[in-house]
């Protein structure tokens, strides 16, 4: 292939520049309710700090007396095998979590768990609740001293009362939701098939198509592609 269908390729991580409209980033997701058309207003208002589509949640608990082995080991067990599996499967449906922690510290008698996520904050509790995530929040947080249960009416009261703020918060993609990378992932996936077609490698070696690949919005593309 020649250095022109090199370019093309190289700028295949850049496609979105094309035309993506990001106009609404909850508009094309497959997620649950988080990305289903709720009113962030018609919410309580919630502790913890937001970077554009992004907020995040921070919890410190104070875990029940010899249960910080259990809990490492609840927490092993989670990430690993079908547990593992059936988690990725639930976060795939939810659709809004960016990334998750544990961490157990003050010699095992206090655990935090720190997240962001896309959305409302009641949102993504109730999400989470409906999934296999449930009850693996109810197993990790079982280890913490009066946490009543996920499906327990005051749940979010208690995460509430055990939430600690980010003083300050910055997301290096303010304005990328989850579905928006998974979406931009999945086209240029999609592309990189393309490039991989006889087909396209014609097209770009045919002089009928050199006045396409010489106008301003093509050229951008090569530019961004060698940023």
């Amino acid at each position: 292939m020649g250095s022109q269908d090199e370019d093309v390729r190289a700028m295949a991580p850049h496609i979105r520049v094309l035309g993506d409209p990001r106009t609404d980033p909850w508009q094309e997701s497959h997620a649950m309710t988080a990305t289903t058309g709720a009113t962030p207003s018609a919410q309580p208002e919630r502790p913890g700090r937001s970077d554009g589509v992004c907020s995040e949640f921070t919890v410190f608990t104070k875990i029940k007396p010899g249960h910080a082995d259990a809990l490492r080991a609840d927490l092993a067990a989670l990430a690993s095998g079908s547990d593992d599996v059936k988690g990725r499967a639930a976060l795939r449906q939810i659709g809004t979590l960016h990334d998750a922690r544990h961490v157990i510290f003050d010699n095992d008698t206090r655990f935090m768990f720190a997240s962001v996520f896309d959305g409302s904050w009641d949102t993504y509790i109730d999400d989470f609740a409906k999934t296999v995530i449930g009850s693996h929040f109810d197993t990790i947080f079982s280890h913490s001293e009066g946490f009543p249960g996920i499906s327990d009416p005051g749940v979010k009261e208690w995460f509430v009362a055990h939430q600690a703020p980010a003083k300050s918060f910055v997301s290096s993609y303010p304005d990328l939701t989850v579905q928006q990378i998974w979406k931009d992932h999945r086209v240029d996936e999609a592309f990189e098939e393309v490039l991989d077609t006889p087909e396209f490698r014609a097209a770009l070696d045919n002089p009928a198509n050199a006045e396409l690949l010489a106008t301003p919005a093509f050229q951008k593309l090569l530019e961004e592609a060698a940023a």
